[in-house]
């Protein structure tokens, strides 16, 4: 079976999602706040390489750039910020349209993996990025959602 990554067109088509979804953030009031700090001009390539990982693709984020560990720590120290996980989502979701990804079983997959990263493991230390834990490793994400 065609793992996730796959599915979305490997590197190059993961690279072109991340693109079309940083354009999409970068034009939202509410997401762009994010970014008002500055971005690394490679986002776009670093961003499709964390979800290549996560989606069954190859270890290239975590070979060049860090561990989960890592990831987390960035977008970590915020406070909530609800309404900016749920426009994120949104952006992402326009993002599949942008690039053309509308299989619906992947669509349905990737809005998933999404949603649950966005929730969950980006959202979850709030108070500060010193409380995420040393070693954690980029969560692997399936047909069948997160693999245990």
């Amino acid at each position: 079976m065609q793992s996730v990554y796959e599915a979305a067109g490997g590197a190059n088509g993961l690279v072109r999602l991340a693109d079309a979804w940083h354009a999409r953030v970068l034009a939202d009031e509410e997401v762009s706040h994010a970014f008002s700090h500055g971005y690394r001009p490679d986002h776009g390539e670093r961003l499709a390489a964390y979800w290549a990982e996560a989606l069954g693709g190859p270890t290239a984020y975590s070979d060049r750039y860090g561990d989960e560990t890592a990831v987390v720590r960035i977008h970590s120290g915020n406070g909530a910020h609800d309404e900016m996980d749920r426009r994120a989502i949104a952006c992402f979701e326009q993002a599949l349209e942008d690039v053309g990804l509308t299989d619906e079983p992947l669509r349905h997959v990737l809005r998933d993996y999404f949603a649950w990263a966005t929730t969950t493991t980006m959202a979850r230390y709030h108070e500060s990025a010193d409380d995420v834990p040393a070693g954690l490793t980029i969560p692997r994400w399936s047909w069948d959602g997160l693999q245990a």
